[in-house]
This record gives C-alpha cells, sequence and structure tokens, in this order.
C-alpha cells in the first residue's frame, strides 16, 4: 500500500509512462472527431443550428448530456472532497422558445424580469460554474503532472473552447455523450481499485490525523448542528434542485433541443438513472481517499495544508486525484486524466453554449431587434470569451471559500442567488394570479437579501481550528440550506402580496404558458404509450430513490 506520507505527493506527477501519454493523446483526438462529426450534421449558420441543435436531438445524447453537464470537474473533485470530508450526505444533492427567462417574459409581459433573469444567470455561471470547473479541473492536472495551476486553466481553456465556439450545441451534447461513457469506465476502476485495498477500512483509527465525522455513513444529520442538516437536505436542497434542473439555462437548453416531449422525457429519466451512479463512484472514493491518506487529504494544521495542496484551510479537495495518483497503474492513470478532462470540458462546453445564448437571446437582440444572425452568433462567440476571462479572475478567492470544499462553496452561493427564481418559477406556473409587478419586486427582496447574506459569508470565513470566531451569530446559526428555506418562502410571499395588490395578468399571459394547459397545445401530445413509458419509470425513479434514503438514513 502506498505510504501516507504527503512529501512526495507532488513528486509523484512525474511518474507518467509513455502509456499514459498515448491514452491521454488518443482520448483528446477521439473527442475532437466527435466533436467535428457532429457539428456537420446539423447547420452551424442558424440560431437554431448553433443554440439549439436543430431541436433535432434523441433522448439518449440528451440524457446522457445532461448527466455529463451536471457532473462536471467542478462535482468530480468537489463531491469527492465533502465525501473525504463530511461523508455520504451529500450525495443528496444532486414551448417555442430558447431561454427560461423568455419564458417568464411571455408569462408576465414587460422586458426587466426576463433581463435580470439572464443576468443572474450568467452571474452564477461564472460564480459557481466556469470558475469552479477551471480551477478543480486545474487542480487535477497541477496535482497530476505538476504543471502549474493557471498554466493548466490556459490549455483546458483553449481544447475546450474551440470546438464549443466552431460547433454550437450539436457538438456539445454528441461529446458529452462520449465523455459520460469514458467518465463511468475511469470512476467504476478506480472505486473497485480503491475498495480493495481499504477491505474494511480498518486503516482509518489508526491514522495520525482527526477522524471522520460519526455520521459519516448517514444522510440525515442533526437539523441544527449537523454539516448537512436533514431539514435543509429536504427542503432547501429540493429548492436548489428545483432551480437548477427546471431553470436552469444548461439543463433548460438541452431539453429544448429534443425533437419532441417524449424524447425530451425520456433525456430526463435517463439522467435520473445515471444521477444515482456519483454516490458509488464519486463520494465513496472520496471517503477511501481520506482513509487511505488521512495526513494529507485530511489534514487540518494550515501549515502542513500549505505545503500539500497550497490551501490553508484544508486539501479535501484533492482526494480524488490524490487516489487516482497513488493507486492507478500505468495506462489507467491516464485513463482517469482524461475523464477529469472529460468532466471539465463536458461541463464547460455546456455552460460557455448556454452562457452565450442567454446573453444572445435575452439582451443582445432586446436592444438590437434587427441584428443579423451572423452577427448574434459572433456576439455569443464573444461573450464567451469574457466570461472565461472574469472566471480566472475570480479563482484566487474561490480557493479559500467554505473551508476549502469546493462543493459546499457551489451550493453556498447557490442557496444565496436561487431561491428566488425557484420561488416565481413555481407560482409563474402553478398560480394564475401571479403577475409581473409581484414576480419583479420578489425577486428584487430576494436578491438584496441573498447578496447580504454571500457578503456575510465572504467576509467572515470560517476559522481555522483553534481561533476564535468573530462572524455574527445570524451567520453560523443559520445554516446555508436553511437560508435557502427562508428565502424562498420570503420571496413568495413578496410575490403573493403584491399580486393580489396590484391588477391581474392578462388572459393571454396566463393561457398558454401554464402547467395546467399542456393538453391544449398541439405540439406537445405525445402517444399513450411513450406516456405511460415515462411515467412508469418515474414511479420506479421515485421509489428507489425513497429506499436508498431511508437505507442511509
Amino acid at each position: 500500500m502506498a505510504s501516507n506520507s504527503t512529501t512526495q505527493f507532488f513528486a509523484l506527477s512525474q511518474s507518467f509512462s509513455v502509456s499514459d501519454i498515448i491514452v491521454i493523446a488518443a482520448y483528446f483526438l477521439l473527442n475532437v472527431a466527435v466533436g467535428i462529426w457532429s457539428s456537420c450534421r446539423v447547420s452551424r449558420n442558424t440560431l437554431s443550428g448553433y443554440f439549439l441543435a436543430g431541436r433535432d436531438m434523441a433522448w439518449w445524447p440528451i440524457g446522457a448530456s445532461l448527466f455529463a453537464s451536471s457532473e462536471g470537474s467542478g462535482l468530480f473533485i468537489g463531491l469527492a472532497g465533502t465525501g473525504a470530508a463530511g461523508g455520504i450526505a451529500v450525495a443528496g444533492f444532486e414551448w417555442n422558445i430558447v431561454t427560461m427567462p423568455e419564458y417568464l417574459g411571455r408569462r408576465f409581459g414587460g422586458e426587466r424580469i426576463r433581463t435580470y433573469l439572464s443576468v443572474l444567470s450568467l452571474m452564477l455561471s461564472v460564480f459557481t460554474k466556469i470558475s469552479t470547473d477551471l480551477y478543480s479541473g486545474a487542480l487535477f492536472v497541477q496535482v497530476c503532472l505538476g504543471w502549474n495551476l493557471y498554466l493548466s486553466t490556459v490549455l483546458m481553456l483553449v481544447v475546450t473552447a474551440l470546438y464549443t465556439i466552431a460547433g454550437g450545441l450539436a457538438a456539445v451534447i454528441y461529446t458529452d455523450t462520449l465523455q459520460t461513457f469514458v467518465m463511468m469506465i475511469g470512476a467504476i476502476i478506480l472505486t473497485i481499485t480503491g475498495n480493495t485495498i481499504t477491505g474494511n477500512s480498518q486503516i482509518i483509527p489508526n491514522s495520525s490525523c482527526h477522524l471522520p465525522r460519526e455520521d459519516a455513513m448517514h444522510l440525515f444529520r442533526h437539523p441544527v448542528t449537523g454539516d448537512l442538516p436533514w431539514p435543509g437536505m429536504t427542503l432547501g436542497l429540493t429548492i436548489l434542485a428545483t432551480w437548477y434542473w427546471c431553470t436552469d439555462q444548461v439543463i433548460v437548453q438541452r431539453s429544448l433541443s429534443a425533437k419532441s416531449l417524449s424524447h425530451a422525457k425520456g433525456a430526463s429519466i435517463l439522467a435520473s438513472y445515471l444521477k444515482m451512479l456519483p454516490f458509488i463512484f464519486i463520494i465513496l472514493p472520496g471517503m477511501i481517499s481520506r482513509g487511505l491518506y488521512p495526513d494529507s487529504v485530511g489534514c487540518v494544521d494550515p501549515e502542513e495544508c500549505v505545503r500539500v495542496c497550497g490551501a490553508e484551510v484544508g486539501c479535501s479537495n484533492i482526494a480524488f486525484p490524490k487516489l487516482v495518483i497513488e493507486l492507478m497503474p500505468s495506462g489507467l492513470r491516464g485513463l482517469m486524466i482524461a475523464v477529469m478532462m472529460a468532466a471539465l470540458m463536458s461541463s464547460l462546453t455546456s455552460i460557455f453554449n448556454s452562457s452565450s445564448t442567454l446573453f444572445t437571446m435575452d439582451i443582445w437582440k432586446k436592444y438590437r431587434p434587427h441584428a443579423s444572425e451572423r452577427e448574434l452568433l459572433l456576439v455569443g462567440r464573444i461573450v464567451t470569451v469574457i466570461l472565461v476571462v472574469i472566471s480566472v479572475v475570480w479563482i484566487p478567492i474561490l480557493q479559500s471559500a467554505s473551508s476549502g470544499q469546493l462543493y459546499v462553496y457551489i451550493q453556498s452561493v447557490t442557496s444565496y442567488l436561487a431561491p428566488p427564481v425557484t420561488a416565481v418559477f413555481s407560482l409563474a406556473i402553478f398560480w394564475t394570479r401571479t403577475n409581473e409587478q409581484g414576480a419583479f419586486w420578489g425577486l428584487m427582496v430576494g436578491l438584496v437579501v441573498g447578496v447580504c447574506r454571500m457578503v456575510l459569508e465572504f467576509a467572515f470565513p470560517p476559522p481555522r481550528c483553534g481561533i476564535h470566531d468573530d462572524a455574527p451569530s445570524v451567520l453560523r446559526s443559520v445554516h446555508y440550506l436553511h437560508f435557502a428555506i427562508i428565502l424562498c418562502i420570503l420571496s413568495a410571499a413578496v410575490v403573493v402580496v403584491i399580486s393580489l395588490l396590484t391588477p391581474p395578468p392578462t388572459e393571454e399571459q396566463v393561457w398558454c404558458p401554464l402547467i395546467f394547459n399542456l393538453n391544449q397545445i398541439p405540439s406537445v401530445r405525445e402517444s399513450v404509450f411513450w406516456s405511460r413509458f415515462c411515467c412508469i419509470n418515474a414511479i420506479l425513479l421515485i421509489s428507489v430513490n425513497i429506499f436508498l434514503y431511508a437505507y442511509y438514513a
């Protein structure tokens, strides 16, 4: 078994063989080939072809793309890191329009809600997606190859941006399908190898570092003192998941590219089945890494942590790459680097394409309604470059946030900004009385409250062990998932009150976009067989998830 010592950690990064290099090169050539082939299948010179893949995608590549996009390198590193630091509870996280803001624009009328949601989505892309994926991917390459963090970032950006800018959504979806397969194969091999070595995990009590949490193997934890309290995991997480899977542009854009409603449903069901896998193949490897290498992955001394990973707040984020470097044999080590690069590229390509769609269709086109398609396509590609630059500048702040746990950072920032969108979106669909004034001021009040909490979070980061905590009591006593519940309820209350005090929406605004009117729209009808097939699978998925939650409660 490899030593737990951290002194040779980066020295191991130089031990790559010729077979590792060949595997990495072969993977990238295959990835580029798939990107070129897929971009040739769909016209990239029209808005529908570039942003929605011609609306002709089948269920299986969309489902694979949904999964791959939601499991980018930020979650590979972040989920494994949080699994190493806290155990399995983190497993709980997981019409003719082009964008979700455009839908709400039709539902309420006016432009201010549509513009605000587009800007907010771009902000969330920078703070919780692009920057985190860049950092996690660069960290993996730095650990494995010994390269400079920012040099690694630039290399990945060049490879990713080339076929994203050139190919549009079709290239993104088909390369996501390839990368889903590669990610699963690599993660399965790593999990089996790590589990074989750890055996019954008797190594953990013999480590010189602090032990894992006593509730590490439980999903439901103390409602007040737990690191992931069960009320937040059941209610707060539901709010965040509704925002991500129902309103986030990365997800919405893929569903809108389906050739029919049945294919869109089938894609979501496939992605749901695949989303059960991260617990086994991402979180458990993080816990295995913590058990095998507690002095590095589980370090608590700031000086030791700086020596291991360059961050004082902790090194749990290196759990996954540490396992790869120490355990994987020659050739398979190269495959795992390809896996991480696949996860990074999958997530980044999705975000690049979706963010450029948002800006182009919801902001630029508003101020230049007569802009040609060529101009809109060019603007979308320029926006991609600008977002990347901003995200790279944000990386140093991200490195020291949320006690060094990347996944906690992602979820906490989302908890401060996304709940008002969930409240407005849900009321817009299910309550006909919701109007533009109520929705707008609900979003504004939620934004102010959420930003105030986020500013406090960055101003008073969690202290190191033994250091007095000067943060306001409201910051430490209200968990970020509990805050998401409070913020969603507050925003919904503002929407309801103001909607009732102002004139109701017009009949045209509430007819088409409501959930109750879907059967009146010919374009979204589907066959009885496929409708029942999707319903049966949805019930099966719910049943399996209830069993897993009960088993690991």
